[in-house]
């Protein structure tokens, strides 16, 4: 048995998910030969911390009941910097613009000789040659299923799965705020503004939702699809990104009448093109996915085209490919 001594670091609904799935796949993971004993959780407030393994279920409790699970004032980095530990779960907010925590955090974990498994795509969207060389000078692993389509295994299929293929291109849908509006723009007849304000009451699009409707997040995810599938060097402002703001129900419903959706496809070419757009589909395109679905096809020299489709966002669902990332490191090695 392979004992894991991890921290997860942030606490929000994905890293509550972590939680929730390690608790869930605990026998699994036994039979596997893991024993992945979390050391450490933290939020914005604080942490908790016990060296012996702490108990999810009551992190998960004293998070429901009081908003933090910080007993001590630490934050995610000192963590990292000061308490032994093998892996940390990177799952603070992203920041696309500076890289946030998240980026100091990554550092801060491969210079101490850590694994790192994230969810958190800012840092990957400035910084991904440098960490991954980070990592690498220390002989550390690093994962990053999750930080594209969610629970969708886009990254590994190519990877791995497709190994011996030339990847030429992916694209897909994969932000399922878009999605969910577009589809809801043409089911209710309704105006762009609207289905926003519905949006944003379900929880299903952010308050200030611009990332999502500005393609930002799209974005983010097709440098990290350059970057780690094609080997390129590429950041967010390497993207010619248009959003969906300025579709209106009329345009949907012409495109419908003419047998074809619209949808927010982000797109990267082995030839180095990067681009997030609203495009024509096709009805019954494998592309043409409704509600908050994410897809992407993947474009190779001998399988053809391979699609799938899953969840793009969800707690258990992110969390379940971070789980994926966490058992390919070590069952590995």
């Amino acid at each position: 048995m392979k004992t894991i001594k991890a921290s997860i670091i942030g606490f929000g609904s994905i890293g509550q998910g972590v939680a929730r799935v390690l608790l869930m796949k605990k026998d699994y993971l036994k039979k596997e030969g893991l024993d992945i004993k979390v050391i450490a959780v933290t939020d914005s407030k604080g942490a908790m911390i016990d060296e012996n393994g702490l108990d999810l279920e009551k992190c998960l409790e004293i998070k429901s009941e009081k908003g933090t699970i910080a007993e001590e004032k630490m934050t995610g980095l000192e963590v990292i910097r000061q308490i032994e530990h093998d892996l940390v779960i990177e799952v603070t907010p992203t920041d696309v613009i500076t890289g946030g925590a998240g980026l100091l955090n990554m550092q801060a974990a491969f210079e101490t000789k850590k694994d790192v498994v994230t969810s958190n795509k800012g840092p990957l969207t400035l910084k991904f040659k440098e960490l991954n060389e980070l990592a690498e000078q220390n002989g550390r692993l690093f994962r990053y299923e999750a930080t594209v389509g969610g629970a969708m295994p886009i990254i590994n299929l190519t990877k791995e799965v497709m190994a011996g293929n030339e990847i030429e291109s992916i694209k897909g849908i994969f932000n399922g705020t878009c999605n969910y509006i577009l589809t809801r723009m043409l089911e209710e007849k309704a105006a762009y503004s609207e289905i926003l304000t519905e949006a944003v009451d379900l929880g299903i699009a952010e308050t200030d939702p611009t990332y999502d409707v500005e393609g930002i997040d799209t974005a983010g995810k097709v440098v990290i699809l350059a970057n780690a599938v094609f080997g390129m060097n590429k950041t967010i402002n390497d993207v010619d990104r248009t959003g969906i703001t300025q579709i209106t129900y009329e345009a949907l419903e012409m495109s419908e009448r003419n047998g074809k959706t619209i949808k927010l496809i982000g797109e990267v070419r082995k030839n180095g093109e990067l681009t997030v757009s609203p495009r024509l589909i096709p009805i019954g395109h494998p592309l043409s996915v409704s509600g908050t679905l994410n897809v992407a096809s993947v474009q190779t020299d001998l399988a053809g085209e391979i699609t799938v489709t899953g969840k793009g966002a969800g707690s258990i669902e992110t969390a379940s490919s971070i789980l994926s990332d966490i058992i390919s490191i070590y069952k590995e090695n």
